[in-house]
């Protein structure tokens, strides 16, 4: 009689076949729960929306950037979160809205909203219209308040998977994302402190308005204020020895430089929005309007030029800068300029490897629910936002998350695709319950 000895590397084999069977539908099933809990809850999610489009928010009316904070606070309240509604008086804004859970499990997550909007309480736009079945337009509908309710619904979807207690979670609605407060240091501390502590930024931005997009990295902005004074003078002097060139025609030479030698840099702009120039100048306080009194025979004396550089990482950014210093002090004759750059800049959120993995995953998560391939945004298309505050703490970070497939941002024309609220909910809590658990 022959007794076969059992093969154990089959049997170990089989064994791992079964357990990745087992755990594929284990997880399946709590993903399918986790998608039937953004179907539940998505009408109510759309009825928010439309509650917060309807308080005017503008970064300026406090107290209407407190009620959205207020109303969306209710809704972390019911799943869980510590929240607070912090003070603004320090930097002159209403404040943000915080919220965190702490967990167990996987990465701790940081996801950025904000309250404000663009339309202030003399806007002309101040409720929202449904232009079909799927379209609303409305003041910051998808800048970004269908964002901050994305954030909530993935958040109830995961709460009621029974998925929330594992995971930590920092939310940061901020209350003055469109205007920031002053000092910046203080107006963006809570941010960069959660930053600190997070290992995973999420952006709920609706970055280009284009769902099949994720922002990995974002230009950041900085203000530039130029100061141009030459030698006042009848114009019949005008290029001799003791007159020089005049104000204008110096200022005229620094845009041009500027110009022709960081125009053809990739991803870098730098733009005068503004300019006065003659004999006296009389600039208004707020800094987007002024007077100037010249003659056409007269040698202008002074010229101010403002505008902003907007850079997609902070080596290009310092070179910028370096590059338009130079240029401004090779001076016409007999003139003299001046160059600054406002103190409260955004960084630019600088694309990483850890940034290009995360929207990997993204990609792959929306891809495995039917929501087809997502790439990155080209960041000419994303301006500055909150996250780019993150960008020196966190491993990984992503933006545009948010409510997409609308236009026209910060007019009165802004839309939001509400068919996208389920969808980016959806893959939102999917992607983060595979984080924490690595099954990426």
């Amino acid at each position: 009689m022959i007794i076969k000895r059992p093969n154990y590397k089959k049997l170990q084999f089989i064994a791992l076949i079964l357990f990745s069977i087992m755990s594929f539908s284990q997880n399946n099933r709590i993903e399918k729960s986790i998608i039937k809990a953004v179907d539940k809850h998505s009408e109510n999610a759309i009825d928010l929306i439309k509650e917060s489009v309807n308080i005017n928010s503008g970064t300026m009316n406090f107290e209407g950037v407190k009620t959205v904070g207020r109303l969306f606070q209710k809704e972390l309240d019911k799943l869980g979160f510590k929240t607070e509604l912090t003070n603004g008086d320090a930097y002159g804004r209403a404040g943000h809205l915080i919220a965190t859970r702490k967990g167990k499990k996987g990465p701790k997550f940081l996801m950025i909203g904000h309250l404000d909007t663009v339309f202030e309480l003399d806007s002309p736009f101040q409720d929202y219209t449904m232009l079909n079945d799927s379209i609303m337009k409305g003041p910051g509908v998808a800048d970004m308040k269908g964002g901050d309710v994305i954030i909530i619904l993935a958040m109830q979807a995961l709460h009621e998977a029974g998925l929330l207690d594992d995971m930590s979670i920092e939310i940061v609605m901020t209350g003055d994302e469109e205007k920031s407060g002053d000092p910046l240091e203080l107006s963006k501390k809570a941010l960069i402190d959660a930053a600190k502590r997070a290992d995973i930024a999420l952006g709920f931005e609706n970055g280009d308005n284009n769902p099949k997009t994720i922002v990995v990295s974002r230009r950041g902005s900085a203000d530039w204020q130029l100061k141009v004074n030459g030698n006042p003078a009848h114009s019949s002097q005008i290029f001799t020895e003791a007159i020089g060139a005049g104000a204008i025609y110096e200022t005229s030479r620094i845009l041009n430089e500027f110009y022709v030698q960081l125009a053809k840099e990739k991803d870098l702009t730098f733009n005068p929005g503004f300019i006065i120039g003659g004999t006296t100048l009389q600039p208004d306080e707020d800094g987007t309007g002024g007077h100037a009194f010249g003659k056409t025979n007269v040698v202008s004396q002074d010229v101010m030029v403002r505008g902003d550089l907007r850079a997609v990482s902070l080596d290009q950014l310092v070179k910028a800068k370096a590059t338009m210093e130079r240029i401004v002090s090779e001076n016409y004759p007999k003139t003299n300029a001046e160059l600054t750059f406002s103190a409260g800049a955004y960084p630019p959120l600088a694309k990483t490897d850890g940034n290009v993995k995360l929207l990997g995953y993204y990609n792959t998560v929306s891809q495995d629910l039917g929501f087809g391939p997502v790439k990155a945004v080209n960041p000419r298309n994303a301006g500055a936002a909150d996250i780019s505050f993150t960008s020196e703490y966190v491993d990984m970070a992503i933006d545009g998350l948010g409510l997409t497939g609308g236009g026209d941002d910060h007019t009165i024309n802004e839309t939001g695709d509400l068919n996208t609220v389920a969808i980016q909910a959806k893959i939102t809590a999917v992607l983060m319950y595979r984080l924490v658990n690595s099954k990426l």
